[in-house]
């Protein structure tokens, strides 16, 4: 049954076609037909009821305000800018500090092994990228994050997470193998002393046949802890390899509740260094991941628990209702990644799901924001009473009515403006999420324009994820051109 058409790209020869999504056999399908290379069918979702779910949630955002380059409708994925067609803003960007890395792994998107020769941009040009992310309108970026290869082998790096956080970025991030920072204690402080907010730790696994360096990446993880360092754990999930241990990197997260506050789980995708002819075999969706972790955690966390990304944009037009500014907008597509937020308590690990009823929340975010925008000081005081009250039901109708946590939450913020509460739901909590990079064999073009994480490049361009690691594969061209 054929449910709606986008664009997106043959797998040969990279040309743009008519693709159309199917559901059939209780899977979601991508299928398009190049003139040149025949028909291609390739799985999107593997479970077309959560598909339709998150599909209620479709947000488009919009865009930015100075695009680096200005395209005639149509000519996604060329000439990426962030252009004029794109229509979602920064809300993370990835600086690739260097090519060379101390690893050598066989499915790395990067291909960070196989260039043959240096990328490494000047320090002065990624101070001009970074200014050129904060000159975002209506928002400037909010997060930065330095990868590579292995960012950690530059010597600058102290300097730059100083500087990232002089020209106003929020967050700084680092996307690293934690090699370095399980040898030394000091390189752990001295990160945390420059300003950086979190480590993005490539984690594959919780035992030596899933992840080889698994005691150099607990030793890591303790070092944070020591140093009061956060940790998000970054697992690549490929099928047969390590996805039978979703379910215990979570409760070693939980575990290490101190340091580590997500886990990220990225579904591999067939780009760089991994193997093409292997994907029918390693390839996870979105929805089997969830299963998995469901059943791990003998149903604790379950795929219902899960929600897509633009879930959250009620709360951002609720903030620009209350103060007049406008906000970074979660405009993610729909279908690019799930999340949820699980509280470690003395009893176990707790869902946000079993604390409110989500869907009864968001419902009065939204009541909230229609009643604030017609404007007024004693209308948005009335507002914020009746929306108060309109939460409070949606927790009596949870699984776990009391969420004393939570609704102590919700009133230190909005009701005494007690932002420092924020930090302790954001210490008392574990964010698990998954987002899902596309390869040419499910490549969506409408995913690519609502594409929040972006690559900023030498050039002063910025390039949406995917289409900068495959399709076009804009990441080979960036590095060859500014190559050392």
């Amino acid at each position: 049954m054929k449910i709606k058409t986008t664009k997106t790209l043959c797998p040969i020869c990279n040309a743009i076609l008519e693709g159309t999504i199917t559901e059939e056999g209780g899977s979601i399908w991508l299928e398009r037909s190049c003139p040149e290379h025949g028909h291609f069918r390739d799985v999107y979702w593997s479970d077309a009821e959560l598909w339709h779910r998150f599909e209620r949630y479709d947000s488009e955002g919009r865009g930015v305000e100075n695009p680096n380059v200005v395209n005639p409708p149509g000519s996604c994925p060329e000439n990426c800018g962030l252009c004029s067609s794109h229509k979602s803003g920064t809300l993370l960007a990835n600086i690739d500090l260097t090519n060379r890395c101390n690893l050598d792994c066989d499915f790395c998107f990067a291909n960070a092994r196989a260039c043959g020769f240096i990328y490494e941009p000047s320090f002065d040009q990624i101070v001009g990228m970074m200014k050129m992310l904060r000159s975002q309108k209506p928002v400037p970026a909010p997060a930065v994050q330095f990868s590579g290869g292995e960012p950690t082998m530059r010597d600058d790096l102290m300097e730059l997470i100083r500087t990232a956080k002089e020209v106003g970025f929020p967050q700084v991030q680092l996307a690293t193998n934690g090699i370095k920072m399980a040898q030394d204690i000091g390189y752990v402080e001295e990160l945390k002393a420059a300003g950086l907010s979190t480590v993005y730790l490539h984690f594959d696994g919780v035992t030596k046949e899933t992840n080889s360096k698994v005691k150099s990446d607990e030793k890591a993880v303790r070092n944070c802890e020591d140093v009061g360092l956060g940790v998000v754990l970054v697992p690549t999930i490929i099928k047969g390899r390590n996805d039978h241990e979703t379910g215990a990197i979570i409760r070693y997260a939980a575990d290490h509740i101190k340091a580590v506050r997500g886990v990220n789980f990225q579904p591999i995708a067939f780009t760089g260094a991994a193997s093409e002819e292997d994907m029918q075999r390693e390839r996870i969706t979105i929805p089997e991941l969830l299963r998995g972790i469901e059943n791990q955690t003998d149903g604790v966390i379950r795929k219902s628990d899960f929600y897509p990304v633009p879930c959250v944009v009620p709360f951002t037009d609720l903030v620009e209702a209350y103060t007049g500014q406008p906000q970074v907008k979660f405009t993610t597509h729909q279908h690019c990644g799930a999340a949820t937020y699980v509280f470690i308590t003395d009893k176990g690990m707790v869902p946000i799901n079993r604390m409110v009823d989500v869907e009864s929340f968001f419902r009065s975010i939204e009541n909230m924001t229609e009643k604030l925008k017609k404007g007024g000081q004693l209308n948005k005081y009335k507002s914020l009473i009746e929306g108060i009250r309109e939460m409070n039901e949606s927790f009596k109708k949870s699984e776990q009515g009391s969420a004393a946590q939570f609704w102590k939450l919700i009133g230190k913020t909005l009701v005494m403006q007690n932002f420092d509460a924020l930090r302790d739901f954001h210490w008392n909590a574990l964010f698990i999420g998954t987002m899902h990079f596309m390869d040419r064999y499910n490549y969506d073009i409408s995913r690519v324009q609502r594409c929040c994480i972006h690559y900023a490049t030498p050039d002063g361009k910025l390039i949406p994820f995917c289409t900068y690691n495959s399709g076009p594969v804009y990441r080979e061209k960036v590095w060859s051109t500014h190559r050392k």
